[in-house]
């Protein structure tokens, strides 16, 4: 009886399976459609906006365009293209984003930070609203497209530089620890003439000094606090790791050397 019914369902579960063999290999499309990227999500992707939010120029700012010279070559193919100079000019000081390819005669005063723009990268300037617009060629270039806001970010950071200066404020936590702005070192020597040196007094027996980079200004308002003041943010940002290393901010005292309005979240102590 149950070896009848068995067979009799056994047949209909046969009779029911749809029958899909899988293809042969070489009978497979060459292109085979790729699943996207984003199949997880139902939302598109969002662009960077930072390329295309223009730039405001203060009155006492001025960005100059200087194209590249013309090559000499004849007949001949240059692997590396020209690129453009551009010049920021402030109140407090001048960058040049200049590259190899440029004459030695466009960079305004030696030690200015220079910056390869792309061939690729276009910027129209509106001297009625006082605006800049950074632009690319191909928006759909990936390449060209991570250029772009990095491009706009760096010239945004500049102009504030030469028009507002960077500033960068370390206060130093814990008992004992003091700084101080000398303009000799005994440890160091300098590296150009009337370089300063930061003096720190952090627990260590040895003296601490850190001769101060070129273009930046350290005072020092109190014992306890660092001033530093510059008009590449880079630099000074740069520099106030540099004095940050030497005592990072521990989590159980939170002692240490903090950068502008760095916290640290205490631990609860070890209890045996």
């Amino acid at each position: 009886m149950f070896a009848r019914t068995r067979r009799r369902y056994s047949q209909l579960v046969v009779n029911l399976q749809i029958y899909n063999p899988a293809p042969l290999p070489f009978l497979l499309p060459a292109f085979q459609p790729t699943a996207p990227a984003r199949s997880f999500s139902c939302t598109p992707a969002c662009a960077s906006r930072i390329g295309r939010a223009p730039l405001s120029l203060p009155e006492d700012v001025t960005l100059q365009l200087v194209e590249p010279p013309k090559a000499k070559t004849k007949n001949r193919l240059s692997r590396s293209e020209p690129l453009v100079t551009v010049q920021v000019q402030g109140p407090l000081g001048m960058h040049s984003f200049y590259t190899p390819n440029t004459s030695p005669k466009l960079i305004p005063a030696p030690g200015t930070m220079s910056m390869q723009l792309p061939s690729f990268v276009n910027i129209e300037q509106d001297s009625e609203t006082r605006k800049a617009m950074v632009q690319v060629q191909d928006s759909e270039i990936r390449h060209q497209r991570e250029m772009w806001g990095t491009t706009r970010a760096y010239l945004q950071s500049h102009i504030m530089g030469v028009s507002e200066g960077h500033v960068a404020i370390l206060r130093l936590v814990g008992v004992g620890y003091r700084a101080t702005v000398e303009n000799t070192a005994v440890t160091k020597t300098p590296e150009y003439p009337g370089q300063q040196f930061v003096s720190l007094k952090v627990g260590y027996t040895h003296p601490v000094e850190l001769g101060v980079p070129k273009g930046v200004k350290a005072s020092t308002p109190q014992p306890t606090r660092i001033l530093l003041e510059g008009i590449e943010k880079e630099v000074v940002n740069s520099f106030a790791a540099k004095i940050r290393v030497w005592r990072k901010p521990e989590p159980y005292k939170g002692k240490g050397i903090f950068v502008n309005g760095e916290t640290i979240r205490l631990k609860a102590k070890k209890i045996k």
